[in-house]
């Protein structure tokens, strides 16, 4: 089990938002209203980790040790918009989101397959961790900086403990288990390191998972404002060609370790997608029991 030592590690490096953020030092001069809208949307956004734990509980039933890990990062991630909204409540309370709108991103996603959804959350991770970082830099207000460098660091060890989840299903779960986690991650590796291709910005929130709302059916279709996400993105943090390619080439190069393979574009995963997918493919053929003469 991965659990009890995952527990043991996230524990050892928690921070206390009443001693570890430094509320002392705020800034009001620094802190625009532009600024703090933004921090309003991104605490109703990291309110959607109370869905996506009830979709992983629902998806992972068979698998007690990844439900229990949930507790862990289900506290983390909550803790991550609390924070945000005490930022608010001490010194922007106008702004605080309502117990509305938190709902209101709160609904049902569909089912799907859990090696796919485990890696969507490992890539959601890791580019939180470079947006967060990005914001950091962007803001001038000292402790709302110091906020989004500790919630950035927090999604870096969350995409750590994803990871160890994704290497188990690789190397501990049998060969059938390890060749479908070879073509979900290779899979959704693609679409997640193509996000400088689209204009759409390639995580969890702004996905689509419930067919019967659609087209309201993302977090961030439900958020006060469906459109802050690109502004903030493009405009405010500017998360740049640069930022995107750094997103990317560390998707591949995790990857490349996990799979023991060299992915030094997303056309090299992509092709390594496509081989997987064949070799599964070929071996359902050989296991089919024909009648004589077929």
């Amino acid at each position: 089990m991965l659990y009890p030592e995952l527990f043991k590690t996230m524990e050892a490096v928690r921070w206390n938002m009443a001693s570890d953020i430094p509320w002392d030092q705020f800034d009001r001069s620094k802190l625009s209203d532009e600024q703090a809208y933004t921090i309003k949307m991104n605490a109703i956004t990291e309110w959607a980790a109370l869905p996506a734990t009830e979709m992983f509980l629902r998806d992972n039933r068979g698998d007690s040790d990844f439900c229990a890990f949930m507790s862990v990062w289900f506290f983390e991630e909550q803790k991550h918009s609390l924070v945000l909204m005490e930022y608010l409540r001490r010194f922007y309370p106008e702004l605080v989101p309502t117990e509305e709108e938190l709902h209101k991103i709160r609904f049902e996603f569909d089912p799907a397959p859990e090696l796919d959804t485990l890696m969507l959350h490992f890539c959601g991770e890791i580019r939180l961790n470079h947006w967060y970082r990005r914001a950091a830099e962007w803001h001038t207000e000292p402790v709302i900086r110091e906020i989004y460098r500790t919630i950035s660091r927090d999604e870096a060890r969350h995409a750590g403990a994803y990871l160890q989840y994704m290497r188990r299903a690789l190397h501990d779960r049998g060969e059938q288990t390890s060749a479908q986690a070879r073509l979900a991650f290779s899979k959704i590796g693609v679409l997640m390191a193509s996000a400088g291709r689209t204009s759409q910005a390639m995580h969890p929130t702004n996905l689509h998972v419930n067919k019967g709302l659609f087209p309201n059916d993302t977090i961030q279709s439900r958020l006060p404002e469906p459109g802050w996400l690109e502004n903030w993105l493009d405009t405010q943090i500017r998360f740049d060609g640069v930022w995107e390619d750094k997103v990317a080439s560390r998707i591949l190069h995790i990857l490349s370790k996990l799979m023991d393979r060299t992915f030094d574009s997303v056309k090299d995963l992509s092709r390594y997608r496509k081989e997987v997918s064949n070799m599964i493919s070929a071996n359902a053929k050989s296991d089919l029991i024909l009648p004589v003469g077929a």
